[in-house]
């Protein structure tokens, strides 16, 4: 695997999909980025959504998401899954709507794990959240799949470790693709932009 750091000012020919800061190719044609910036304006075929088990809509990315895609999305939803109260998602796994009025086709509804010490199955949960996503993209037929870091924010998952499992996780599925071509993953701040090239880096050095 070769490893691309995008220098300061440079345009890449990718850049209408999102302008990565580090990319790498896991496999012919497969390629996992890095970037910094809000995931609802990077047009991709399925956008994550780091949701909660209710799937009610919340704060962060899950309410970033919601407001940039209207109500559609919740109306989906429920149209899928059940009314509020009744539908469940649990921990560990997805489910896919339509994106409303998102730049992309679907939105896969992730449920990662509360941080509870590491001794709770967090880091198996975190892991299975990225797979689930993966495979229903496959399922889709998505190409290009944006990914935040999640677990990471009001859930408490450390950092360091949610990159290294993300990155794991998504570079063994890329591996295993037919239809996935790209996953970028999406650091909404700049410390989790930061986090999330230090694990690639990590991941390259080990490997």
């Amino acid at each position: 695997m070769q490893l691309y750091v995008q220098q300061p000012g440079e345009v890449l020919a990718h850049e209408a999909e999102a302008q990565a800061t580090m990319e790498i190719e896991v496999a012919p044609g497969r390629v996992l980025a890095v970037t910094q910036g809000n995931i609802t304006g990077i047009p991709a075929d399925a956008i994550v959504n780091a949701a909660n088990r209710d799937l009610r809509g919340g704060g962060g990315v899950d309410g970033a998401i919601h407001r940039a895609g209207g109500p559609e999305i919740m109306a989906d939803l429920a149209r899928r899954y059940g009314p509020a109260g009744v539908r469940r998602c649990p921990t560990g796994s997805a489910v896919v709507t339509d994106a409303g009025r998102l730049p992309a086709r679907w939105v896969l509804h992730a449920v990662g794990p509360v941080w509870e010490g590491g001794r709770q199955g967090e880091p198996e949960a975190l892991a299975s959240a990225y797979a689930t996503c993966l495979r229903l993209a496959e399922g889709l037929g998505a190409r290009h799949v944006t990914f935040p870091s999640i677990s990471t924010g009001v859930y408490g998952f450390p950092e360091d470790l949610a990159a290294d499992i993300a990155i794991e996780t998504v570079i063994g599925g890329l591996r295993a693709a037919q239809s996935l071509e790209r996953v970028t993953l999406v650091g909404f701040s700049a410390s989790g932009h930061l986090f999330l090239e230090a694990g690639l880096v990590r991941y390259l050095e080990g490997a």
